[in-house]
């Protein structure tokens, strides 16, 4: 399943419009297309509608959010819904101030998200379970299924509550996924990629879990493969691995001849 939604990807090459944050940017737009999509960086509020109506699928990432961004994010996620395309919430961050806690609660308020992808700390945050955390970084323990489930629950959404292993909850199903490595957390905008990559594998004919496992689980794989080889000393020369590992075929990353 998760082969033929990655192929679905890379035919359909969907245009990705992406409300991100300034430090990932670049990442962003060159991981997703290495993995198939065509992504798209536009956070004016004059082209936000506009621009959210012509793309395939929507990813609203508050990692920089000013109030003019939040603004824009909006009127892109109603766009999106009223098109009836994927939109995605990636609340980076959000229990670090109050500022990023009530712009989230603004866009769900306004916004029904297919999705909601983020970190533990992130995702119980959102539901108010107690988390330790620091900056954008979780650094607690605790039921990640409780999350995944409240989150999803309360929000009518898709719930992906990533970790050592990352826990997604859709359509009344707990699923796990173990792949990935640690040079992951030593990169900027891991997390942010996969939010665009997981937005991308959305816009495709398939069930929702299927959808994110599929999103999660080939990430993870990808950074197992970069991670693998001979000249990948580090997270310096992990990185650009990686890139090329999200263009490379499932079997590929599994080793399969």
């Amino acid at each position: 399943m998760t082969q033929s939604i990655i192929q679905a990807v890379r035919e359909q090459k969907p245009l990705i419009h992406n409300l991100t944050n300034e430090v990932v940017m670049n990442f962003t737009a060159n991981g997703l297309l290495a993995f198939g999509g065509a992504p798209i960086m536009a956070k004016a509020e004059q082209e936000a509608k506009e621009m959210a109506t012509a793309a395939n699928g929507v990813l609203i990432n508050i990692g920089t959010t000013t109030l003019n961004e939040l603004s824009a994010m909006k009127l892109a996620g109603i766009a999106a819904n009223k098109k009836g395309i994927p939109v995605v919430l990636d609340p980076v961050g959000v229990a670090a101030t109050t500022f990023r806690q009530e712009a989230v609660k603004h866009l769900l308020h306004e916004v029904q998200f297919t999705a909601i992808k983020g970190n533990a700390g992130e995702m119980a945050q959102l539901v108010e379970i107690p988390w330790k955390t620091k900056g954008v970084e979780s650094i607690g323990d605790g039921n990640l299924e409780e999350i995944a489930v409240k989150v999803a629950k309360a929000y009518h959404t898709t719930a992906v509550v990533t970790g050592e292993t990352d826990v997604i909850y859709s359509e009344g199903k707990i699923i796990h996924n173990t792949t990935g490595h640690v040079w992951l957390e030593k990169i900027t905008g891991a997390g942010c990629l996969l939010g665009a990559i997981l937005t991308a594998c959305l816009t495709t004919n398939h069930a929702l879990e299927a959808k994110a496992l599929a999103a999660v689980q080939f990430y993870g794989l990808a950074a197992e493969h970069a991670a693998s080889q001979e000249y990948v000393l580090g997270p310096g020369s992990f990185l650009p691995a990686f890139i090329d590992a999200l263009s490379k075929d499932l079997d590929q990353l599994k080793g399969v001849n």
